[in-house]
């Protein structure tokens, strides 16, 4: 008996997008300048990237890519020695 064609599969249009964050108070949105200030949600080192609340995908090179598909460029301190400091 064949019942695959019995079976129907409804396809919805329509996302449901549920805040990550849903703790008081609600952490910095994905495009506010302080948004690496976000709680994690996943952390996974071993594949250079973590998860956090407010949707950012933040890479170990301090990359970042944001929900709405937005890529932030690297933005690692200079080091020590290449700081200009004022006379």
């Amino acid at each position: 008996m064949d019942t695959a064609s019995s079976r129907r599969t409804h396809v919805s249009t329509q996302r449901k997008n549920t805040p990550m964050c849903q703790h008081q108070p609600p952490c910095p949105t994905a495009d506010s300048a302080d948004r690496e200030a976000a709680l994690l949600v996943a952390h996974h080192p071993e594949q250079g990237w973590s998860l956090l609340c407010n949707g950012v995908l933040l890479f170990e090179d301090t990359g970042e890519l944001l929900p709405n598909g937005r890529i932030i460029a690297p933005h690692r301190p200079l080091a020590a020695d290449r700081v200009m400091r004022a006379a």
